[in-house]
């Protein structure tokens, strides 16, 4: 189920929404007003209280839980046409929503040797909008934006023996030089030429498997981030040999996947964490600038607006015991709105958002 939020008042403090389920991830769309946010269930009951949170003003339900999505990279307000994002879905074909009613737009399919359809578990938009990207197992299958159905280009990463044997867990391009990086749970990154997806780098050094890839804005270097795995790696792709610098960020017990985002000026890149605090990093030498606490449980989300000083983070983890215990933690764990359910989840915007000069926040 995906959540749109209605952003709120920048002069009213200590805002949070609430999601009934874990969230994955809370990409800002094009347009300023709104953020999005996937829940990792597929049915959920609005679960909204006090006068901290907000509620959805738009839900869309997919029928099992969901992947991935992204955003149409064109999307424009003035333009109802482009108002779009894409979803996968366990056991379902990619669907393309429609952002502003919740409609479905349309649909692409992939099928397996079995003639049976066979879900994405990564997808993106290429750097144009023109083709969509999704991720299989070893396999990478590309999409004609403008013509929906079952009609796709199929490229297996195994070429030379050396590609990615896993699942593919994340797609990035490079905003510059017509490169695409993919990474798998194999524990490995490959990086392709968009054209004919010819193979041109594998890079190996991370712990666990590769949940995130993310180019810098300036397509010079790469950053991936794995499950169970402390440090964000940084690559330069004009020489692989070795690793640029780590980030360090607190993951290395959790099960989930935690996002990081660099900012629109490309100086700065901030993570999540399972201590529920947020770091910031320098990217131009890897030094850590600031830190702050976002939350009291894993912070798996954070999402840098496109050009307003405004970010957002989500959180939340799951807990299982007694309800005795459940009730204790709740009183421990209160950050916010004083509502913590043992598989509550929510994600707040924070203004004067400004990593450059390192400024404190407000959370609206």
């Amino acid at each position: 189920m995906f959540y749109l939020y209605a952003r709120a008042p920048l002069l009213v403090p200590s805002r949070t929404f609430l999601c009934p389920r874990l969230t994955l991830l809370v990409p800002f769309s094009a347009r300023p007003e709104d953020a999005y946010s996937a829940a990792a269930e597929h049915t959920a009951e609005a679960a909204v209280g006090g006068q901290d949170s907000y509620g959805a003003s738009l839900q869309v339900n997919e029928g099992e839980p969901v992947y991935d999505f992204c955003w149409y990279p064109y999307m424009s307000v003035s333009d109802p046409a482009t108002c779009v994002f894409a979803s996968t879905s366990r056991d379902h074909p990619i669907h393309l929503w429609d952002a502003t009613t919740g409609e479905l737009r349309c649909t692409y399919r992939a099928y397996d040797a079995m003639d049976e359809i066979t879900a994405a578990l990564s997808i993106s938009f290429n750097s144009t909008g023109s083709k969509l990207f999704a991720g299989y197992n070893k396999a990478i299958r590309v999409f004609d934006v403008h013509r929906p159905g079952r009609d796709f280009e199929q490229y297996s990463l195994l070429k030379g023996g050396e590609g990615p044997t896993g699942i593919i867990s994340s797609i990035s391009f490079s905003p510059q030089n017509g490169m695409l990086a993919v990474g798998s749970y194999s524990q490995t990154t490959a990086v392709y030429a968009e054209g004919n997806m010819e193979p041109l780098y594998v890079l190996h050094g991370q712990l666990g498997g590769v949940t995130q890839v993310l180019f810098s804005k300036d397509g010079n270097y790469l950053y991936t981030g794995g499950r169970k795995d402390p440090y964000i790696l940084c690559w330069d792709i004009r020489n692989t040999v070795d690793i640029v610098y780590k980030l360090y960020r607190s993951c290395d017990t959790t099960n989930q996947r935690v996002q990081f985002d660099i900012e629109p000026c490309g100086k700065h890149l901030a993570t999540g964490g399972q201590d529920g605090m947020v770091h910031i990093y320098d990217l131009q030498g890897g030094q850590w600038v600031t830190g702050f606490q976002a939350a009291a449980d894993t912070v798996n989300g954070f999402s840098f607006h496109p050009y307003l000083p405004l970010a957002t983070t989500s959180s939340g983890h799951r807990r299982f015991g007694m309800e005795d215990e459940f009730e204790e933690e709740s009183s421990l764990a209160d950050f916010g709105s004083g509502f913590l359910k043992s598989d509550s989840a929510r994600f707040a915007l924070w203004f004067r958002f400004c990593c450059a000069a390192a400024e404190s926040v407000d959370k609206i």
